[in-house]
């Protein structure tokens, strides 16, 4: 895959309940997002798209769950690549074999950094996690947001993503499907759509229907339970939610996205003060939090 000098892209290589992973690249960067993946898969998801894995600039840690990191610590064994994440998650995950990892760099979340020229917006998002975040990717021209792992969306992470071209969103499940599935229990049900669970299709459509009208151009339908939804049920949401005027694609667990660029020029959806990311040795002991949805 060649990258246009000043064109921001997304590829989703994967998004679901059992792995998700994606990246975000300009012809200067290629930033991974999550490792929820092994790291065979991983790998052969990017080279399908013509991107080396030892060519990695960072790999962007969400949070700690399975599905999210699943893949990271033989990755990053294997290709050296730096992980960016914020303390409490790296403390979680810098346990193990990862513990000697010098590749760590630790952001304050809520902060603005970047990696080469992608500035990155971090912000927390609500979820049963150790400190969870979601981002804005700004390039040259355009930006990106990643909104997935939150069971609802407070007014910190409308205003953050308001201004983005393209808007990648969990739409989890769908309500009916997740009360009547029979392989839940009622706790883990409640769970899942708790205030710190997980983005409904309905809720995630409020979401967009809220910043409708600004700059956002697209939006990557993302995270969908193996169980309890469908890609056919969460697009007819949207629409029934009257969205309209914007791309809507449905990203899936087992197939690569398209590659889908920012082309346009749009105002900076982050801040205009950069933070520097440092790096972090220190060591940490040893448990993961994890949960398959």
């Amino acid at each position: 895959m060649r990258f246009n000098s000043r064109v921001l892209s997304l590829t989703v290589l994967g998004s679901g309940s059992a792995g998700n992973c994606s990246l975000i690249a300009t012809s200067q960067c290629r930033v991974l997002v999550d490792a929820g993946f092994s790291a065979r898969q991983i790998a052969q998801r990017l080279e399908a798209i013509g991107v080396r894995p030892e060519t990695l600039d960072a790999i962007l840690i969400t949070h700690e769950h399975s599905d999210h990191v699943a893949g990271l610590e033989i990755f990053c064994r294997r290709f050296g690549t730096p992980v960016y994440a914020n303390p409490l998650t790296a403390e979680i995950l810098r346990r193990g074999s990862l513990a000697d990892s010098s590749g760590w760099n630790l952001f304050k979340t809520g902060g603005v950094f970047s990696v080469k020229d992608i500035e990155i917006q971090s912000f927390y998002v609500p979820h049963d996690a150790v400190d969870p975040a979601a981002f804005v990717f700004t390039g040259h021209e355009g930006s990106i947001g990643l909104l997935t792992d939150l069971g609802y969306a407070p007014k910190l992470a409308l205003e953050r993503i308001r201004h983005v071209h393209t808007l990648v969103i969990e739409t989890n499940h769908d309500e009916r499907m997740l009360q009547e599935d029979p392989k839940r229990p009622w706790s883990v049900k409640q769970r899942i759509l708790s205030r710190h669970g997980h983005l409904s299709n309905e809720s995630a459509a409020k979401v967009v229907a809220a910043i409708a009208g600004h700059q956002l151009r697209r939006v990557v339908l993302g995270h969908l339970s193996r169980d309890c939804n469908r890609p056919d049920i969460a697009l007819e949401t949207m629409r029934r939610y009257g969205i309209e005027g914007i791309d809507l694609f449905c990203a899936e667990q087992n197939d690569v996205s398209p590659s889908f660029s920012v082309t346009r020029v749009w105002r900076s959806a982050v801040g205009d003060q950069v933070n520097p990311v440092r790096g972090n040795s220190d060591k940490y002991e040893q448990t993961q939090a994890t949960f398959d949805l």
